[in-house]
């Protein structure tokens, strides 16, 4: 039996995930699931209500929170490991990870995907234009932090590529399909994730759409 991600198509976490088990050569089906609905069997499995959830049925598993998920799949599967080298970088791509999951989603992602897709999915009301501004203005200062890191680095920890860079293109994907990110300027970021789309574990995400909404024209390009 392979896993299953519950998952919807724009959660981040779930991105971040996916791209995980892609670079690891890990199978996987897909379950959608839409958080916002608050289903009582999802509720079962992870009574946060937060996507994603994996699930496998021999042994049977379920695990909740992309975060625990990832440490799992990083440890029981030995192929390229996301978390690794010494004790200083592995607590530099998990400050990374913390950085991308919690303030890019909190500055940017988080709200783009409110105020752009469940403000119109579940409460039927239109985007606040101030909330989008403020969300990207502050994306632009955070590409300029990643220009940052990796004018002075071969990845965004470091040496090597890590789960930094997956959770990195799992939150900028998002943003960028929601039409926040003004690429203008951040050369340095541009590179390194059209290098990133062009990545096979990355493809099935870029072709992805949700119904509502459609994603800029340069969204699926690896040039852009």
């Amino acid at each position: 039996m392979m896993w299953q991600i519950y998952q919807f198509p724009l959660c981040p976490f779930s991105r971040k995930v996916r791209l995980l088990m892609g670079e690891k050569g890990v199978a996987y089906s897909l379950v959608r699931e839409d958080p916002w609905e608050l289903r009582d069997e999802y509720l079962h499995m992870n009574p946060a209500g937060r996507t994603p959830v994996a699930v496998h049925d021999e042994p049977k598993l379920v695990l909740a929170d992309s975060a625990a998920i990832c440490e799992y799949i990083d440890e029981t599967v030995e192929k390229n490991s996301m978390i690794n080298g010494s004790a200083k970088y592995r607590a530099e791509i998990r400050r990374l990870v913390a950085w991308f999951d919690q303030q890019f989603y909190g500055d940017v992602t988080g709200p783009l995907l409110y105020e752009k897709m469940q403000k119109r999915i579940a409460h039927r009301q239109p985007p606040d234009a101030r909330v989008l501004r403020e969300a990207m203005r502050l994306a632009n200062g955070h590409l300029d932090y990643i220009d940052y890191l990796i004018d002075h680095r071969a990845w965004m920890a470091g040496s090597t590529m890590s789960l930094a860079d997956l959770a990195a293109a799992a939150q900028i994907s998002v943003a960028d399909y929601l039409g926040g990110i003004d690429w203008n300027g951040h050369e340095q970021t541009k590179a390194w994730y059209s290098m990133f789309k062009s990545r096979p574990a990355f493809r099935p995400l870029l072709s992805e759409r949700m119904t509502i909404i459609a994603p800029p024209p340069h969204y699926e390009q690896v040039d852009f």
